[in-house]
């Protein structure tokens, strides 16, 4: 993983999502579809961290990508 990325600094955040993250098989708990491109990492935020400009969380708030 990217040493900018980090886990969500809110530990009650992080336990709900990878409980979510359990319970769906490691689909985004955010999301309906079960579908190869919302698997943890989602495709989504993986698009982002490759972004040198982007910063912040991805969609389910699991994730925290710092800038650069």
């Amino acid at each position: 993983m990217n040493k900018k990325v980090t886990f969500n600094p809110d530990e009650e955040i992080v336990k709900m999502v990878k409980e979510g993250l359990e319970k769906t098989g490691v689909y985004c708990p955010c999301r309906l579809e079960h579908t190869p491109e919302n698997k943890c990492i989602c495709k989504e935020f993986r698009e982002q961290m490759k972004d040198p400009e982007f910063e912040g969380f991805c969609h389910c708030m699991l994730y925290y990508k710092a800038k650069g």
